[in-house]
């Protein structure tokens, strides 16, 4: 009596287990991916994104489902591709940098230095005095693209080492300065037409 491979025991244990482990790699990551979307307001690509996730999802639950409780390394593959998959998805994410975000500088020394080099970075930096718990301090406000966060606070921290920052993500943006978005562009495009 000949047995297939798919009835074998390497099949069973080895090739479905590790196949679910991938599967959820697969869709927990894209599902990190697909609620940072969401968050954003990309409703296409969160929508796309969603199809996918759950596609893969329901081909994984099914081999465990369908394998019953007979293959406890079917459940350990599920789980640890669970977390797995967290992981990778925050990372692919952190690669892919999506986005804006503000950050705000509060700083209790003349801050026309830190400006000027922001400025001169090519940066838009917006300065507001206010009143801290001891005294006047300045607050610089900066909107940039999330892979250009980094620049701005290692040009922040080398001029003022004990800067107090903050980071958060920004959803949309009307007008203002962007550094990458060349209004020139904009303008020569119009001024083809005519």
């Amino acid at each position: 009596m000949d047995i297939s491979f798919f009835d074998s025991a390497i099949y069973q244990w080895v090739v479905i287990p590790l196949l679910i482990f991938l599967a959820r790699i697969t869709d927990v990551s894209i599902g990190t991916v697909r609620i940072i979307q969401v968050s954003k307001g990309n409703k296409l690509l969160a929508s796309f994104l969603g199809f996918f996730e759950v596609s893969i999802w329901l081909l994984a639950i099914s081999q465990v489902m369908r394998q019953g409780l007979n293959n406890p390394i079917s459940f350990f593959a599920y789980g640890l591709g669970f977390a797995s998959g967290n992981y990778i998805g925050i990372t692919i994410e952190d690669k892919l940098a999506l986005g804006l975000q503000a950050i705000r500088m509060i700083s209790a020394d003349t801050v026309d230095i830190l400006t000027m080099t922001l400025r001169d970075a090519g940066f838009g930096a917006t300065v507001i005095e206010a009143n801290g718990a001891k005294g006047l301090v300045h607050i610089i406000y900066v909107i940039v693209q999330r892979k250009k966060v980094n620049d701005v606070l290692q040009i922040a921290r080398e001029i003022t080492p004990d800067i107090f920052i903050s980071v958060q993500d920004i959803r949309s943006v009307n007008a203002g300065y962007f550094p990458g978005k060349s209004q020139s562009l904009k303008w020569r495009f119009w001024s083809k037409k005519r």
